[in-house]
Order: C-alpha cells, then structure tokens, then sequence
C-alpha cells in the first residue's frame, strides 16, 4: 500500500474528511508553530540584549530585531496562546484520526463484506476460512496504527513541512538553503526503509494467515483428530507456527528499531549543519540574534513530522499490509480470483459433440427447463467439463453421475452462474432453488435456515418443508451454532434440502437442483429424498440431481454420465 492509497478514499469515504479537516488543522498548528517560535525568540533577544549592554556595539548585527525590554508581556502572552493552539490543534487531529479509524474500518469492511457476499462459493471454497476473516478482523484492527500515528504525522508533513521551510527560507535564506540541500536525505533513506520493512511486513503477515488458517483446522477437526489420538501432532504445528510468526514478529521489530535510529541520526546531522551555519554568524556579528533564535528553534519543527512519520510507518505497517488484502477482496484482484471449476480433472461430456468454438450463449432465465449444448468450462486454459450436451424438460428428473472430480458440481456451478463457460450454449431458468453439497447453514434458528432468502417467514411452509424433507418432528425454533452447529450431518443435509424446497415453492420455481443430497443419510432417508424429487417434477418443474447413490438414480426418468464412467 501507498503512504497514501487512494483507494483508502474511494472505498472509505470517512477519510477524505480526516485528510480535510486534518489538513486544516496541521495549517493552524503550523502557524501556531511559527507564531510560537517568533515570540519565544523575541522574548529571549529582549531580555538578553540588555544583558549584553555596550557589548553589542561591537557585534555587528546582534542587537538588530530585537524588541523593547516592555515588550516582553506580549511576546510571552503570544507565546503562551500558540502553545494553546498548537496544543489545541494537535489534539484535534489526533481525535478527528481516532474516530476517522473506526468510521474507516467500518467502511471497508462493509465493502469487503459484499464484495464477498457478490462472489460464488466456488470463489470462496478455493481459498482457505482463515485468510478474508484475519484480513477483515486482526488486519483491519491494525489500521488503528495508521490512523492514530502514521496519517496524522504524514498530514503535519504535508501541511507543515512547506509552511516551515517557507519561513526559514524568508527569515534566513542562507540557512533556508541548506535546509533544502539536506532534507531530501531523510526522505530517500525513508524510501529504503520503507522497502526493506515491507519486505518483512509481508512475510510476517504470510505467516498469521498459515498460523490462523493452522489453528482453524485443527479446530474444525479437532473430533477426529482426537478419535484418532492424533492431536498432539497439531499442537506441534501450531507450536512450529507460533514460533516461525514470534521469529518474524522480532525482524520486524529489528527492523523498525534500525530504521528509527538512522531517520533520527539523519534527521540530527541536518538540524547540526544548519544550526553551525547559524551559530558562526552569529559569532561574528553577521547574524541578528532574535532572528538566529527564530530559525533554531524552528529547525527541529521543520524535520520532526518526516521524522515522525518515518517512525510512525512501521507502527501501521502490519494495517496496511492488511489493507492490500482487504482492496484485493473488494476490487477482484487476486491474482486466482478468476472463477474456476469446484473438481479437477478432465471430463468427456454425454454426447460425443466434438470440441466446439470459443463462442458462448448464456440464455439463462430465456425458457422453463435446462439446456446444456456442448458446454466447455476451462480452468487455467485447460479443459475441465465437456464438450457436453444434454437438457432437463420441465416434469423430469434427471440424474447426472460420474466418478469424484469428473466435474458434475462445475456444472451446477455453471447453471448458476457461478463459472463461465468458455463456449457453447447454456439455459436455466430464472427462478431456480438449489442445495449443494455441504449444507451452509448459519448460525440462527431452523426457521430462519430453512427459510433464508424469504422476505417473510411462513411457520406453515417453514414446517412443510421439513416435513418432505424427513424432519417433521425437528423444533423449528431450535437455534444452532456456526456451521449448522446442534446437528447431526444427516439432519444439516435435509434442512438443507428443506430450504431449497421452501425456496422453490415460495418463488415459484421452474427448475430444482440438487448436489449430492444425500450423501449423509440413510437408505430410508434417500428413498423420502427420492420421493420428494419425484413429487417436485410432477408439480412443473425440471429437477437435476447430481448424485452417485442407486436409489436416487434409479428415482430419475435419465440419467447422464460424465467422466470415465462415461
């Protein structure tokens, strides 16, 4: 990410105003700055001059610009009110960055939230749990760093820094001069820094996403893991994973510690040359004190915010890292976020079509039934699914069939507009319910599972539904964990089919598919799934099930082979 991404300001609009309103305010406080530096320097030429007496007679330039000795009130009550507004200021825009944070991250992760929602689950299924939730949670938190510390100091940089050499260079230009001969030093070593911690950065959140996406497998399969007494292995992973992330996390550490004492050292060495300048001037009487006063005590103001902000880029480094994730997930761009097929594998379609042209026609929603015409899905160049051809009228069931990885769920994927084919031509109708293979079902009651999508809920349809589904008894007001939590895989995959069920019938569907059904359940189960297929085809509509089981291929009025059973 960019010291300033800006696509911070078209995904999270909250931080046009942080910046807005921040400038501003680095503006007052960069005045307040100055204003600050000239009463205190005058002050101090006032009651030194007289000090100095008839000595400053023979020291040239010294005693010019200073003040009355009664003036000295005014200098120290104007020095007192730009300590308030500078005060004032800074602590403006240290709260305008703090509540621009929460405003911030709750914008992009709303963004990124629908972006996801936008995507198939064959997108989602591709990649591990662990990554989108570190980015969306731990990498989006660490953004806190970035509003709280780096923006504010690279918004003083920008507002300040030219304010400041500005006064330099009018109040001395000699010293205004060598400020700007030795200030693009620090920026350059800030560009070098900054590589070398990105660098790290990037290879120590790698390591979070294997650490977290290590610890959500060992919990997902932690029941299995200790029917075969193998957890300790796992504890040994993620004891391994820790280890590498703590190694990681101290060469950060190493590396922003190193980097912080260079922009200091750099930053000393500059505010050095030009204060020698100053001070052998005004030895020799060719420098007016007050006015040497003003630019010393300005100098380290003129260099404090790029050094800041130097230091503070490390603090936010791990939240911008994490910001690249999350612009990935909302803008497409990861570099597989391509859709591809659910299987591998190469497949052969039904019918013996040859390979077709690289034109496609999509007419889903055109007409009742589904109609595949030498379908090709490619995945990475290469073919996974067809040429294949076959169609499901309305009033038919129609079983499609082959060996694991032969591509069957690339077509349901395909017939819901989740892949592309890359040529022939495909029809679906627009009112269409599905189930897939794992059931999906969400932390909530029943009813809300079984009716998910339905503007309104109907406890009726709701019990009807779980009724065909072989679940008349199940309380449909039982709440269950994440993942369908509370329920046996058997009872998940009717509720599942339940919910496709109510969702055909409450938008009238034309078409009903359903993935491996009933891959969890029993023969009695299979045969009700059966039943309910056979009874949804003699209602209107054209219903395809996806399944390897003899009972539900022997419920279909034909059956397509695809894969090497072909």
């Amino acid at each position: 990410m960019k010291p300033l991404d800006p696509r911070l300001l078209r995904y999270a609009r909250s931080a046009r105003s942080v910046l807005g309103f921040g400038g501003l305010l680095g503006l007052v406080r960069s005045l307040a700055v100055i204003a600050w530096c000239w009463c205190a320097a005058q002050a101090i030429a006032a009651l030194v001059i007289p000090v100095l007496g008839n000595e400053t007679g023979r020291a040239g330039r010294v005693a010019e610009w200073a003040p009355d000795p009664g003036a000295l009130p005014g200098l120290l009550a104007g020095a007192a009110l730009a300590v308030i507004v500078r005060s004032g200021a800074s602590w403006g825009i240290d709260l305008l960055a703090a509540r621009g944070a929460v405003r911030v991250k709750a914008q992009l992760r709303s963004a990124a939230l629908d972006a996801l929602d936008a995507r198939s689950p064959v997108w989602l299924a591709e990649r591990p749990d662990a990554a989108p939730t570190t980015a969306l949670g731990r990498g989006l938190d660490a953004l806190d760093g970035y509003f709280s510390n780096y923006l504010p100091q690279l918004i003083l940089t920008g507002c300040a820094t030219p304010l400041l050499v500005l006064a330099v260079l009018l109040a001395d230009p000699v010293s205004g001069i060598t400020v700007l001969l030795v200030f693009p030093v620090i920026p350059v070593f800030m560009v070098l820094i900054g590589l070398a911690t990105r660098s790290v950065q990037e290879r120590q959140w790698a390591q979070l996403q294997r650490l977290s996406g290590a610890f959500l497998d060992a919990v997902e399969g932690l029941a299995t893991l200790r029917i075969f007494r193998r957890e300790q292995h796992q504890v040994a992973r993620i004891a391994r994973e820790t280890g590498e992330y703590r190694s990681r996390t101290m060469h950060v550490l190493r590396v922003a510690f190193l980097s912080g004492f260079v922009l200091d050292l750099a930053g000393t060495f500059s505010i050095a040359i030009v204060a020698v300048t100053v001070g052998t001037r005004l030895v020799v009487g060719e420098f007016p004190l007050a006015l040497g006063l003003f630019v010393l005590l300005l100098l380290p103001e003129v260099f404090i915010p790029i050094r800041q902000v130097g230091a503070a880029f490390h603090a936010s480094a791990e939240g911008l890292t994490a910001a690249e994730d999350v612009f990935a997930i909302i803008e497409g761009q990861d570099p597989e976020s391509r859709p591809a097929a659910a299987h591998g594998g190469s497949d052969h379609g039904a019918s013996d079509h040859g390979a077709s042209d690289h034109s496609v026609s999509d007419h889903r929603g055109a007409r009742p039934g589904i109609v595949l015409d030498r379908v090709v899905i490619e995945r990475g160049g290469r073919p996974v699914v067809g040429p294949i051809s076959f169609a499901v009228s309305p009033g038919e069931v129609v079983a499609l069939t082959g060996p694991s990885g032969s591509g069957k769920s690339t077509l349901v994927a395909a017939l819901l507009g989740f892949v592309e084919p890359c040529s022939g031509t495909l029809a679906s109708p627009a009112a269409l319910a599905w189930a897939g293979q794992q059931p999906g079902l969400l932390q909530g009651s029943v009813a809300e599972n079984v009716a998910l999508g339905a503007e309104t809920r109907d406890p009726a349809r709701i019990r009807r539904a779980l009724a065909e589904a072989g679940l008349p008894e199940l309380d449909t007001e039982l709440e269950l964990g994440a993942s369908g939590a509370g329920l046996s895989g058997g009872q998940a995959q009717r509720v599942a089919i339940a919910r496709a069920m109510h969702r055909a019938w409450t938008i009238d569907a034309e078409a009903l598919i359903l993935d491996e059904p009933s891959s969890a359940l029993d023969a009695a189960s299979e045969a009700r799934v059966a039943q309910v297929l056979r009874a949804e085809a003699a209602a209107g509509r054209a219903v395809l099930v996806v399944s390897h089981r003899p009972e539900l291929i022997g419920a279909a009025d034909r059956v397509v082979r695809i894969g090497a059973a072909a």
